[in-house]
């Protein structure tokens, strides 16, 4: 097996060289470095992961936890994380919380032990245990998706503004807002939310953006026609049950995720009422298959792979900057106009999105 010894007299360059090639510990001339990397092509050479991370401190390796794995809006966020990772000479641990604070916590500490150089954290409703163990260890952490809150007071479950995390998610609030804006185009003045998990940031924005979109087309908020799904597909169903059960159902439905977008269809299938003929229907989330179901559903669509791409970014330059403060980077959605709301096809529109 070819040790950096041979790669080094191969190439022509010290053992100290061929090290600073492979862990970018010092800058290289191009041709050196070519030198170095044809040897260790040439040679079959493969580094040491263990004995390198003894000397550098580092793993080269992100752990990524994030719940519903299964989920095809994570699924995509998983994917892009992976292929940010690896692009940079990362790899990759992943775990999956579970939503539960409690196993969220536990999930963050195994990956410390693990010692892996940063983590990327789709946090909890309740996420004050783990930001307090990654605080207290000063694990470079990006929370991706929910935001956190700062709360110099040191609320509970929030997140101290002294602490410096990196934050990475989508518009919420107008995208939402706009959802509801077309149901109410449409003539529609009954229209019910089906929301996410409580506690979440993204259930809090997009019923905030609910609010915001009623009163842009002056229609009452009426709480009856609020239930909360609590972002998977069963509890949906029920929610949804719920509010066709209503003395006055509403006749248009926006769905938070899209999970919660099956257990809403399967609600509407097993009382025998039809898309958009009896109820319009909007979802938050965008998936693959929105597109093949009758009618195609009129969606907002996530930007998942720059999500992904962000907040690997975030983490690189984090983890060569400890110190710097924190930045909360939202992106803009897109409106993707099909015809479960009861009209047709549209182009696709984009919403504004900011850095703070």
């Amino acid at each position: 097996m070819a040790t950096m010894a041979d790669v080094a007299r191969s190439a022509g360059v010290s053992v100290a060289t061929v090290s600073h090639v492979l862990n970018d510990t010092r800058p290289v001339l191009p041709s050196t470095r070519q030198a170095v990397l044809s040897a260790i092509e040439e040679l079959g050479y493969t580094p040491n992961t263990l004995a390198r991370s003894l000397v550098t401190s580092r793993t080269r390796s992100i752990g990524l936890a994030v719940s519903a794995i299964s989920n095809p809006y994570f699924t995509e966020i998983l994917q892009g994380v992976e292929a940010g990772a690896l692009e940079h000479g990362y790899s990759l641990l992943i775990a999956d919380p579970h939503d539960d604070p409690e196993h969220e916590l536990k999930v963050g500490r195994l990956l410390h032990e693990r010692r892996v150089d940063g983590m990327i954290v789709a946090p909890s409703a309740d996420p004050g245990a783990l930001v307090a163990y990654l605080g207290r260890h000063a694990v470079p952490t990006v929370f991706l998706d929910r935001v956190v809150e700062a709360s110099p007071a040191g609320r509970a479950g929030a997140l101290d503004s002294a602490l410096p995390f990196d934050q990475v998610c989508a518009e919420n609030i107008e995208p939402t807002a706009q959802l509801v804006t077309h149901l109410a185009g449409l003539g529609h003045r009954r229209i019910g939310l089906v929301a996410g998990r409580p506690g979440l940031s993204t259930t809090g924005e997009r019923i905030a953006g609910y609010r915001h979109g009623l009163a842009a087309a002056g229609l009452p908020y009426d709480e009856r026609l609020l239930a909360h799904g609590d972002s998977e597909s069963a509890a949906a169903e029920r929610a949804t049950a719920t509010l066709l059960a209503l003395a006055a159902p509403p006749t248009a439905l926006v769905t938070a995720n899209n999970a919660m977008t099956i257990g809403a269809l399967r609600a509407l299938r097993e009382r025998g009422l039809s898309v958009p003929g009896d109820l319009a229907l909007c979802c938050f989330d965008d998936f693959v298959w929105a597109d093949l179901f009758e009618p195609r559903l009129t969606a907002i669509a996530q930007p998942s792979k720059e999500i992904a791409a962000e907040a690997v970014r975030l983490l690189l330059e984090r983890l060569a900057a400890p110190d710097r403060s924190g930045r909360v980077l939202r992106l803009p959605c897109a409106f993707v106009h099909r015809t479960s709301c009861g009209c047709p096809d549209q182009p696709v529109k984009s919403t504004k999105g900011n850095v703070s």
